[in-house]
């Protein structure tokens, strides 16, 4: 699971675009319990998904043409500039060049070589994420694309990303680590290949206390069901969601694990 104790590779930051802020915001309010508080005029509309007083993600407009309503997940990097040039020689997309986000770091996104989209973070005033693997905040990643080996061979001349294979019912599931550490403490997310009609994308996954319950208080509010909630062995019990304008997410109330 996620730590907020961030290294290179580690997913860092998570964001919105949606069409309607204000009403996402009260969307993940409901789902949730979270409170948005604005980054101020000069941001554009961007602000703070909070939760007891922690920033656990953040949301503001689409900014790029044809864009469609998503969360986006940034990797940490020691060098945003080095990382645009290593994305284009691995055969990936800079769809947004290295720029300053005022004194809070330096950002560039991404679209891999499969097709998902991804950005990355290179951290001064603002580290990263506040709170992450407690209920209702970031806890996993997970990649799904077309071809799994050509996407580990892009983030691991990134990131340095060590993988794990494991077999799961009807697929084969490649758990993600960054370079550092224990490999099994620092998985944090993923691969798996995309079913049938799905977009190439990163999914980000919510804890949750009771998996259910948050299906329930997203359809109350808009929401729709992708996947209903069901139990994964030694995973845990996963439902995969849409916010009311389309972006997909997924939560997770993680099984017990044994000592």
């Amino acid at each position: 699971m996620l730590s907020t104790r961030f290294v290179t590779g580690a997913p860092s930051w998570l964001d919105l675009g949606s069409t309607d802020t204000a009403a996402a915001a009260d969307f993940y309010a409901a789902v949730f319990g979270w409170r948005f508080d604005s980054a101020g005029p000069e941001a554009a509309g961007y602000g703070f998904f909070r939760k007891d007083g922690k920033t656990v993600a953040a949301v503001g407009p689409l900014t790029e043409e044809g864009a469609s309503p998503a969360w986006t997940v940034y990797f940490q990097t020691p060098d945003a500039d080095a990382t645009a040039k290593a994305v284009e020689q691995g055969g990936g997309t800079v769809r947004v060049e290295p720029f300053d986000v005022m004194d809070a770091g330096r950002m560039s996104c991404f679209t891999d070589p499969g097709g998902a989209d991804f950005s990355v973070w290179q951290p001064a005033g603002v580290k990263g994420l506040e709170k992450t693997s407690e209920p209702d905040t970031l806890c996993w990643v997970e990649l799904h694309v077309g071809d799994t080996s050509a996407a580990l061979t892009f983030y691991r001349s990134l990131f340095g990303w060590r993988s794990q294979e494991m077999e799961a019912p009807g697929m084969t599931y490649t758990v993600l680590s960054t370079a550092d550490g224990d490999q099994q403490d620092a998985s944090f997310g993923g691969l798996t290949q995309a079913q049938e009609g799905m977009e190439p994308r990163w999914i980000p996954y919510f804890a949750a206390a009771d998996a259910d319950d948050i299906v329930a208080r997203a359809q109350e509010n808009g929401g729709s069901v992708l996947m209903p909630a069901d139990d994964v062995p030694d995973v845990g019990r996963i439902a995969w969601l849409a916010d009311p304008f389309g972006a997909p997410f997924a939560v997770l109330k993680p099984a017990p694990q044994s000592a």
